[in-house]
């Protein structure tokens, strides 16, 4: 007899997808079978396993869904089958949410279940927008009610008259399509039509829109800035404050959608840059590292490390190519043993030193013409230099190297592809608008280029960014107008870039 499995109640948080509790993540990264809400945010549902069953059980207003019985039978059966079950809903699920009713059928059908509480947009999507529920100088309480019941129906279940003449915070979920009406019944039960109101609109995520003003035309507020479900109202004197201790929504890349182009094991970094200055964060790799089909002459070269006076690293991936065929040979960090390194820039010395190596020699600026400037002016005259390579690549380096009299080898450590879905990923990413592309190499240009066969008339209102003149070269030449380029060629540097395009005033969109 199969032994029954677990459900857990979880709560996604409000939206911001880093507002997932560590627990929440844990749970979810063992699940076998996930049901989840419709505003839970794809890139929380992205922690479950691959393998695992993900079942939309999201209601929309006005349309035909799957019942809260339904949802509560799908959750036993899985449960029944052995199976970890993880509920996943937004906010937290005992705050104005079904998870309550869902414990109970559990507990009926001896299903075992945990609750994993969650953030709950009553405080969070406030906080968001700059509105603390409560404050020492003005409120020194707060209630939270629904409004998706009109207050002028006949029973309602809510006493209007009590809470129009609260003097704390009142906070009101769900209630937009009643707005009008709750206006109007709070002000004609006594509520000043002055008192500050704030509506916020997709609260936590990053096309957030906050709205203040008096209760008396916070509707009309509402209208004229496209304010739509689903909204949280706030009235109460700290309304009043959204403005002062704005921080989310007034970040330089607030709301501006970012094509993330780099290799999808290296995007992460980058994205994480931009969502922290406010911006969406697209990734659709226009290129992707794999490893050679055949490494004998790879692994020659790696096997005899120390006969070469210098190594040249030109990237990251060139680091951890040569690493790995170090471990897959049982060799360890001795096999450098007198030779000289030298690297193209921090973020390629960063990932030698995560290895324990440190280079002897970084040029000022991170792209080859620096090395090799770097190079030339030492004495390199019949020194033996290996070049770890990708398969395609510029000749810049081992040219010049050549040329000042050094003895080359290289030797190609990975292999550069397109990968399998970015097609579909790019055009995604682009139907839906793009406000900065951001490209990371000369690769990731060509590759995006070569998706849209070569005609890029659908980037010509994104600001194009570059993380150097290398790639800006290449960009430009492909029919591109650049808007940045990083001084500093690292993913910091081209962040920073970033940034002070738009709080310069360069750029205002």
């Amino acid at each position: 007899m199969t032994a029954t499995g677990k459900v857990y109640l979880v709560g996604a948080g409000p939206g911001d997808p880093g507002l997932l509790t560590l627990k929440g993540q844990r749970v979810l990264a063992s699940a076998e079978v996930v049901l989840y809400d419709r505003l839970v945010d794809r890139k929380i549902l992205s922690h479950a396993p691959t393998t695992a069953e993900m079942i939309d059980v999201g209601k929309v207003l006005g349309e035909m869904g799957r019942t809260q019985s339904d949802i509560n039978s799908t959750m036993i059966e899985h449960a029944r089958k052995g199976k970890q079950v993880v509920r996943l809903q937004g906010g937290d699920p005992f705050v104005f949410g079904r998870g309550g009713e869902e414990a109970e059928d559990l507990r009926d059908a001896g299903v075992p279940f945990e609750v994993v509480p969650g953030v709950t947009s009553v405080v969070a999507v406030p906080a968001y927008a700059g509105i603390p529920l409560t404050h020492r100088r003005s409120s020194s309480s707060f209630t939270v009610v629904t409004g998706n019941e009109d207050p002028k129906k006949a029973e309602s279940t809510l006493d209007w008259k009590v809470l129009a003449q609260l003097a704390g915070t009142l906070v009101v979920l769900m209630g937009w399509r009643n707005m009008p009406s709750i206006v109007e019944t709070l002000v004609a039960n006594g509520k000043s039509p002055q008192t500050p109101a704030a509506l916020i609109m997709w609260g936590t995520e990053p096309w957030q829109i906050a709205v203040t003003g008096p209760l008396s035309n916070i509707v009309e507020l509402g209208y004229e800035k496209g304010i739509t479900s689903p909204v949280i109202a706030v009235i109460g004197d700290v309304a009043g404050l959204g403005e002062t201790l704005q921080w989310f929504d007034n970040r330089p890349l607030f709301g501006k959608r970012a094509l993330v182009t780099r290799t999808r094991a290296q995007a992460g970094k980058l994205s994480q840059r931009l969502e922290a200055l406010g911006a969406i964060a697209v990734e659709a790799p226009t290129i992707e590292i794999q490893p050679l089909d055949d490494y004998t002459r790879f692994d020659s070269v790696v096997s005899r490390l120390t006969d070469y006076d210098w190594i040249l690293f030109s990237s990251g991936n060139a680091v951890e190519a040569v690493f790995d065929r170090i471990d897959a040979l049982n060799l360890d960090s001795r096999a450098f043993a007198g030779t000289q390194i030298a690297c193209i820039g921090p973020d390629t010395s960063s990932n030698l030193r995560r290895h324990g190596i440190t280079p002897d020699l970084i040029p000022d600026t991170a792209v080859a013409k620096s090395l090799l400037n770097a190079m030339t002016s030492l004495d390199i005259a019949g020194k033996n230099i290996l070049i770890p390579k990708p398969d395609i690549g510029r000749d810049t380096l081992p040219t010049g190297l050549r040329a000042a009299g050094a003895t080359i080898t290289e030797v190609v450590s990975y292999r550069t592809v397109m990968p399998k879905n970015s097609k579909a990923l790019v055009m995604d990413a682009i139907s839906e608008g793009i406000d900065i592309a951001v490209f990371t190499s000369s690769s990731t240009v060509e590759n995006l280029a070569k998706l849209l066969n070569d005609d890029l008339a659908c980037l010509e209102t994104a600001k194009i960014a570059c993380i150097g003149p290398v790639t800006a070269a290449t960009a430009s030449e492909l029919g591109l107008s650049v808007d940045i380029v990083a001084t500093k060629y690292t993913i910091d540097g081209l962040v920073t870039a970033m940034e002070e395009h738009f709080v310069g005033g360069r750029d205002t969109r």
